[in-house]
């Protein structure tokens, strides 16, 4: 898998935002696909993931419906929809793949369960 992340930049309070996460080796078709991200100065965090038929979906809490996780098998890119954004959602976002989704087991999963990843594109939302 060779991942990477475009559609960062920067958007006001309240606006919204749609990340893109390709792989160019064409095998994502196949692989679950999780997202985090991480905030300056903080630990990466967990956002969600989807399964690789897109049937498993699971997000982490805080994120309490304002975010959406999506994919195109056929083109190979996952995406990640980024809405109602706030000053404190400013980070740096990645992808990553070949590791497990499951709605039941998302909380349970380490960064370490994923062993191929973006490198990542910015977002910083602007009072």
């Amino acid at each position: 898998l060779q991942l990477e992340e475009s559609g960062g930049g920067s958007v006001h309070t309240g606006g919204s935002v749609t990340l893109t996460c390709k792989d160019s080796s064409q095998q994502l078709y196949s692989y679950a696909i999780a997202w985090f991200r991480q905030a300056p100065g903080k630990e990466r965090e967990k956002i969600g993931c989807i399964g690789g038929d897109g049937r498993d979906l699971a997000y982490s809490d805080f994120v309490q419906g304002r975010f959406n996780i999506t994919r195109d098998n056929a083109k190979n890119t996952g995406y990640l929809q980024l809405n109602d954004l706030k000053p404190e959602d400013t980070g740096i976002y990645t992808c990553a793949s070949n590791g497990p989704c499951s709605r039941f087991g998302w909380r349970f999963y380490s960064v370490e369960a994923y062993r191929s990843w973006g490198q990542g594109t910015h977002v910083t939302v602007s009072a």
